[in-house]
């Protein structure tokens, strides 16, 4: 069931998740499309979230936002309710903060995301490359989360509660949270037509699933739910992303995600499994939560016969 409605305000808004955004020119959403589709997420009780460009809007925009509830989207902490960056330098704000980045300058960057997580409510990292991970890679982001791990025990013991979506999120789930691209959030582009989630529009405009006009037409839209997905629907990777579009892109179906991405959330889900065991040496912590179970798998696909 939809929950969320992302409207991109223009074709420069900063990319939130793992594609890239290549336009460059210019493309202002129109007033009377904004409108639209302000009015569309009212009448299907969506929480609106608006997307923005790195200039500032003209101020009429701004006031026909501010006429809704909503959260902004920025690739800066002015005034928004979550934050894009590139960089991962002199952070420190008082609100979320999702720092987008490639492989190597993850790895080479622990130092900075440890002083990261004293300065910001909450930190989610995006990887920009997940389909060109080597075994090498993994066994570097397995050392990475360790390291990581070390400094959130320490927060966490000194009466901190840091967040970062690597490590926590897993701690506190219950049950899978997804994109829930196409599912519990659909996108509306500039052109006033509708997309899976932003990375379709930017790939490809005419793989739109409806317009203002006419409304939704998902095609097969099951599939984008989890008891669709043969392989998800069994694994407790809780926090894994599944990413639609990173499925559609690597395995050319939008339930299966990669061995990449499955692998990576494997050893998140075991270095939060740690995590968990490690705190609670310290203490009463998440006393609601199950233990998280050791496996000797990193992607589920193993499993298959066995499910």
């Amino acid at each position: 069931m939809l929950q969320y409605l992302i409207i991109l305000l223009d074709d420069t808004s900063t990319s939130f998740c793992h594609y890239e955004n290549v336009k460059k020119e210019l493309r202002l959403v129109p007033i009377e499309t904004l409108k639209a589709g302000i009015r569309f997420g009212m009448m299907e009780n969506l929480m609106i979230q608006f997307v923005y460009p790195d200039y500032e809007l003209p101020n009429e925009y701004a006031d026909i936002i501010e006429s809704i509830d909503h959260s902004k989207i920025k690739p800066s902490d002015n005034d928004a309710d979550i934050w894009v960056t590139n960089s991962i330098k002199d952070i420190e704000s008082d609100v979320p903060v999702v720092w987008r980045t490639d492989k190597q300058t993850l790895f080479g960057s622990a130092a900075a995301i440890i002083e990261v997580l004293e300065n910001v409510p909450r930190l989610n990292i995006v990887l920009k490359d997940i389909e060109s991970f080597t075994d090498n890679n993994f066994e570097q982001y397995k050392e990475l989360l360790e390291k990581l791990s070390v400094k959130v025990e320490q927060l966490y013991v000194s009466g901190r509660t840091p967040q970062i979506n690597l490590l926590t999120d897993r701690l506190m789930l219950k049950d899978m949270n997804n994109c829930g691209a196409a599912d519990t959030n659909i996108t509306l582009a500039p052109n006033g037509k509708f997309y899976v989630c932003p990375a379709f529009y930017y790939e490809d405009e005419a793989d739109c699933v409806g317009d203002l006009e006419h409304g939704l037409d998902i095609k097969n839209k099951q599939l984008y739910k989890l008891d669709y997905a043969p392989i998800c629907r069994h694994c407790d990777a809780w926090q894994c992303k599944r990413c639609v579009w990173l499925n559609k892109k690597t395995t050319l179906e939008v339930n299966t995600p990669s061995h990449e991405q499955c692998v990576l959330a494997h050893l998140e889900r075991n270095a939060s499994r740690l995590l968990l065991k490690n705190i609670r040496k310290h203490g009463t912590f998440l006393p609601e939560q199950e233990d998280i179970s050791e496996i000797d798998y990193l992607d589920p696909f193993d499993k298959r016969e066995e499910w």
